[in-house]
C-alpha cells in the first residue's frame, strides 16, 4: 500500500510547463491553475519542496503569474526537451532525497507523460494529479492518463492528495487548506 500513500516528509510537488503562451489553449485551464495553487499552498504549509519547469520560456513565456509569484526561483528550470526530468532536475531531486513525486502540468500526453515515464524508470513513485493537468484536447489528455497509469503511476486528484498528506483534521494546516478546497 505504500505505493498509494503520500507522506509530506517524502513528497515533492513537480509543476511542469504551466506557461503564459500555453495556458490559453488548454482545456480546463482554470481548474488546472486553481488546483495547482491549492497544491502549492499545501506544499508551503506542510513544508515540502516544489520543482518547476518551463519549456522554452523565450518562446512560450514564463510560468503564469498566478503561480510564478509563489515559487522559489532557484527551483525553476528552463528546458528544451519534452521530458522535464532533465539533468538539472535529476540533481535537484537527488539532493532533496524525496521519492514520491506529485505531478501537475501540461501537456498530459507529452511533457507530463515523458517526465512520469522517466521518473518511474529511475525508481520514483509518481502521483499524477489529473485535475491539475491539461492537454489541448480531451482525447490527448485521457491518452496521457492511460499511458501514465499503464506505467504504474497513481492517477489521483487534488483533494485526495491534500487530505492524504494532512492525515488528520483539526490542525492549522487543515483549517487553511480545507477552506481552499470548498
Amino acid at each position: 500500500m505504500d505505493r498509494f500513500t503520500l507522506k509530506r516528509e517524502n513528497a515533492v510537488l513537480f509543476i511542469i510547463d504551466i506557461q503564459e503562451r500555453l495556458v490559453p489553449v488548454m482545456k480546463y485551464k482554470d481548474q488546472l491553475i486553481n488546483n495547482t495553487n491549492i497544491l502549492i499552498r499545501a506544499a508551503k504549509e506542510m513544508d515540502f519542496p516544489i520543482i518547476t519547469t518551463e519549456q522554452y520560456p523565450k518562446g512560450l513565456g514564463r510560468t503564469v503569474p498566478e503561480l510564478l509569484d509563489q515559487l522559489d526561483g532557484d527551483m525553476i528550470f528552463a528546458k528544451n526537451s519534452f521530458t522535464a526530468y532533465t539533468e538539472e532536475v535529476k540533481e535537484a531531486l537527488k539532493k532533496l532525497g524525496k521519492k514520491k513525486v506529485i505531478i501537475v502540468g501540461m501537456e498530459t500526453h507529452i511533457c507530463v507523460f515523458q517526465t512520469a515515464r522517466d521518473l518511474i524508470q529511475d525508481g520514483y513513485q509518481v502521483f499524477l494529479v489529473k485535475d491539475a493537468c491539461a492537454s489541448r484536447t480531451k482525447e490527448n489528455f485521457l491518452n496521457g492518463l492511460d499511458l501514465i497509469k499503464s506505467l504504474g503511476g497513481v492517477i489521483t486528484n487534488t483533494e485526495t492528495v491534500v487530505f492524504d498528506l494532512l492525515k488528520v483534521s483539526g490542525t492549522p494546516e487543515f483549517k487553511i487548506l480545507s477552506k481552499m478546497i470548498k
